[in-house]
């Protein structure tokens, strides 16, 4: 969200450095559909963020449902710009269809509020504690609350977030016997709430996986404690050099990020410049090449990663979502682990109508395989070339349960 509105932002600033002549075409190619998208994404974001802040009782849930509703006033009123003022109503009625509200491919009848929700607070502070990555929370230590697992090749930093669900402001404190563990702020006051990174210093933690309590103080003698699970292998960095270090139980890489690009003659696998969700994409190429069944004459990405986690490894695709042409099998592509048999799989093998609308809402398919790996430490993923057409956009490698998210994780760090 702050990556589009700082977009809109360099667009306003762009079309304000503008002579006046040219103003109402670069508002109508290049002005209106950055902003109006941004104040579209913030709209829906906003509420959703209400709607987490109801569950969880924070004080600043009724200030964004306010937010989302003027949010949503905006984006009438750069219609209303669009078609009647802008170049005097040159282009009135261009944006008059629907666009918010949809639940299904088809335009609504009209454009329709989120639903967003109002809560009341009690007058005195009531404290409230959630971490990164989880939708709970907090007001005391009766279930476990842990924060994401750290680990030093990522250089991984996670937050914990201090709310009120009252009208009161409190006092807080945050400690932890453990010198390794570095905290952004030791106390402070909360009104609404604040969001404090937690670090690790690597000189001073202990070899191993341990949990570190970190515990967070607020009124009325209330008390959280959340664990930090600080995993410090012992690992020289010649174990790990120009590799990617497994970390949360998952690797995240982009495709363009591979080890080797090993080619056969005259194929190769080439980069697509921004095309993909998170960064860019690699197919196979020339596009008019025949399909085949690798190890023999397919070009190949490589990608070299290091298992802190052994057994049972899933390994999924992101795709661009495409139809099952030139044959009904559908597109193929060929992965593998070291020098294990290259499992083919098929985009569209067994995919239904129900599959079609999750591509298409999502512009992306995500296809997996499972791999049997005997031991944790150094591996190299394959990704071979079958069919052409195929446009793999990131790559996720599982070890355990991996967290819901829309994007997918973020990608891993390389250890140089």
């Amino acid at each position: 969200m702050a990556e589009y509105n700082e977009l809109a932002r360099k667009a306003r600033r762009i079309y304000e450095a503008l002579p006046t002549e040219y103003r109402d075409a670069f508002y109508q190619l290049v002005l209106h559909p950055t902003e109006a998208c941004a104040n579209l994404n913030d709209l829906y974001y906003t509420a959703a963020k209400n709607r987490l802040y109801a569950g969880q009782g924070r004080a600043l849930t009724n200030q964004l449902a306010d937010k989302a509703r003027a949010l949503y006033r905006k984006d009438a009123e750069i219609t209303n710009y669009y078609n009647h003022i802008l170049a005097n109503g040159k282009w009135n009625h261009m944006m008059d269809q629907t666009h918010i509200g949809y639940t299904y491919w088809q335009q609504p009848d009209s454009n329709s509020m989120p639903e967003v929700s109002e809560i009341m607070l009690t007058e005195k502070a009531e404290m409230g504690v959630s971490t990164e990555g989880s939708t709970e929370y907090w007001l005391a230590s009766k279930t476990e609350a842990h924060l994401p697992e750290f680990d030093p090749f990522n250089q991984s930093r996670h937050y914990i977030e201090i709310f009120n669900r009252g009208k009161t402001l409190f006092k807080f404190t945050i400690k932890s016997e453990d010198p390794c563990v570095l905290i952004g702020k030791n106390s402070g006051q909360i009104d609404q709430e604040e969001r404090i990174w937690i670090e690790i210093d690597w000189k001073k933690a202990k070899t191993g996986k341990n949990s570190i309590p970190i515990v967070i103080s607020g009124p009325q003698k209330s008390q959280v404690v959340i664990t930090a699970i600080v995993n410090n292998p012992a690992l020289s960095p010649q174990d790990v050099a120009n590799r990617i270090v497994e970390s949360n139980g998952y690797i995240s890489i982009e495709a363009e990020h591979y080890s080797r690009l090993v080619n056969t003659d005259g194929m190769t696998w080439k980069r697509i410049p921004e095309l993909g969700r998170t960064l860019s994409a690699m197919t196979p190429y020339p596009v008019t090449m025949t399909g085949r069944i690798p190890p023999k004459d397919s070009p190949c990405l490589e990608y070299d990663l290091y298992l802190i986690n052994n057994g049972e490894v899933q390994v999924a695709a992101y795709l661009s979502p495409t139809l099952n042409f030139p044959n009904e099998q559908g597109l193929r592509y060929g992965i593998s682990f070291d020098d294990e048999p290259v499992q083919i799989v098929s985009m569209h093998a067994g995919k239904g109508y129900d599959d079609w609308q999750e591509s298409v809402r999502n512009n992306i398919t995500i296809m997996t395989s499972v791999h049997d790996l005997k031991s944790a430490g150094k591996h190299t993923l394959k990704l071979w070339a079958v069919d052409p057409g195929v446009v793999l956009q990131k790559l996720v490698i599982t070890t355990g349960d991996l967290r819901p998210s829309y994007l997918g994780p973020p990608e891993n760090r390389l250890v140089k």
